[in-house]
């Protein structure tokens, strides 16, 4: 039986549904936006984030309101066949990707309460117990670059791991006080986009001073032109692909079978080819790790869920958002992330086990390339240690009204206090890169 075939019968009974809008400023000056669905019924509420990157989009639809014909008696698998029915977009959206998006939305607020409503959580219907998930923090380093975003935060997290975007103007002095951190296990040079201001150049002797510099890096999505492609030749168990996996048609069209892929949730698009995809790639033993898409609210920790029961040992690109601010505060948790999924649905509940201010874990329990991954049982807290809620600052919420949003707009940028109450009273997280320009083109 496939892993989807343990959740397609679930029942389902959606009465009616609305939309949350949320945003937040990032600190390049860009506006992230996404809306949280929430599909209701027998007294339940099942919760999931489009995660589409262009803003108009989540305006149009929240403009919209809730206005599609969801209500019934399904279950997971025939909602989906409906969903696919149906133009979930008012408007022709900005991106064709974005339909994408906006399925997994649905579909994983139609688990959750498919979940509620049977009282019973994601872990135990797929048969996978929750493990300590292994996290990297995913960061550019400015322009021009600097190691003080490196160092920032490894001063007070000492055991961080990070999964870093190489860029043309990384000299030879801050490659080598980056491999002097021995922190970099990842690192992403963007090849498969073209005419993004996140592109890298196919230089090879780029290729060449970085790739060289860190040979124990996992290195993502390399534009593979001849000369690329031939310097690489014996680094391709290190080579991972991202942002060109749709499906497993993608995976089985990679130009070499790959040692590891990232299988972004909502990038696959919902849960059936999301759930075949875990099982495609167990079944050809090909590895996989988790990527956010700048989830402001539960999609978060719905991929953090995921992981940690598919691939926790991995270099997951899913980490406590916390760590995305320019300032990371004390008390964040360190890798691994104890399990903590909710009593029931597809959620995460960061309230279940929380942190002393300064906890960490003894290690970064990152698999290397070429080595097997260390056991990940260990958490590294002490009985009686718990993790606490770490929330987003600035983070608007846009209750919809008779279709409309509410917008409450920021007069001036808030100072640290203001910041500080923002983390204690939103609900929502913070997002999942660094910089917003890479958002726009995931």
């Amino acid at each position: 039986m496939s892993t989807y075939d343990l959740v397609a019968d679930l029942p389902l009974r959606i009465e009616g549904y609305a939309l949350e809008g949320l945003e937040q400023d990032t600190s390049s000056d860009f506006m992230r936006k996404s809306t949280v669905i929430r599909l209701r019924g027998a007294g339940e509420e099942g919760v999931g984030e489009d995660v589409v990157y262009e803003p108009v989009d989540h305006e149009i639809a929240q403009d919209a309101g809730p206005t599609l014909p969801l209500a019934g008696d399904w279950t997971v698998g025939s909602f989906a066949d409906r969903l696919a029915t149906l133009d979930l977009f008012p408007k022709e959206p900005q991106r064709d990707v974005s339909r994408l998006y906006r399925a997994w939305a649905y579909e994983s607020a139609a688990l959750d309460l498919a979940l509620r409503q049977a009282g019973r959580p994601l872990h135990e219907v797929v048969g996978r117990q929750p493990r300590p998930l292994t996290f990297v923090v995913s960061l550019r380093l400015g322009e021009p670059p600097t190691l003080e975003p490196v160092t920032r935060r490894l001063e007070r997290y000492p055991t961080l791991r990070f999964k870093l975007d190489p860029t043309a103007s990384w000299d030879d002095r801050l490659i080598a006080e980056l491999v002097a951190t021995g922190a970099v296990d990842s690192v992403d040079f963007k090849g498969l986009y073209t005419g993004t201001i996140v592109d890298t150049p196919a230089d090879p002797a780029f290729y060449r001073r970085v790739v060289e510099a860190f040979p124990n890096a996992w290195i993502e999505d390399p534009k593979l032109t001849p000369e690329i492609d031939e310097l690489l030749v014996p680094h391709r168990e290190r080579i991972t692909w991202d942002a060109n996996i749709h499906s497993i048609a993608d995976i089985e069209a990679l130009p070499f079978a790959p040692r590891m892929v990232n299988l972004k949730p909502s990038r696959l698009g919902g849960i059936r080819p999301l759930f075949d995809a875990y099982d495609h790639c167990a079944q050809h033993g090909i590895g996989a790790y988790g990527g956010g898409q700048f989830e402001l609210g539960p999609g978060r920790g719905q991929i953090q869920y995921l992981a940690s029961l598919f691939h926790p040992d991995a270099p997951n690109d899913t980490s406590p958002t916390g760590f995305h601010v320019m300032d990371p505060p004390p008390g964040l948790p360190a890798s691994p992330l104890p399990p903590a999924p909710s009593a029931t649905g597809f959620r995460w509940d960061p309230t279940a086990v929380t942190a002393e201010p300064g906890a960490r874990a003894p290690g970064s329990g990152v698999p290397q390339p070429g080595k097997a991954a260390p056991s990940m049982r260990r958490s590294g807290l002490r009985r009686g240690q718990r993790w606490s809620r770490r929330r987003g600052p600035a983070i608007r919420h846009h209750r919809l009204r008779r279709g409309r949003a509410r917008v409450r707009p920021r007069e001036s940028p808030p100072d640290e206090g203001a910041l500080a109450r923002g983390r204690e009273e939103c609900r929502s997280r913070r997002c999942d890169e660094p910089t917003c320009v890479r958002v726009r083109f995931s």
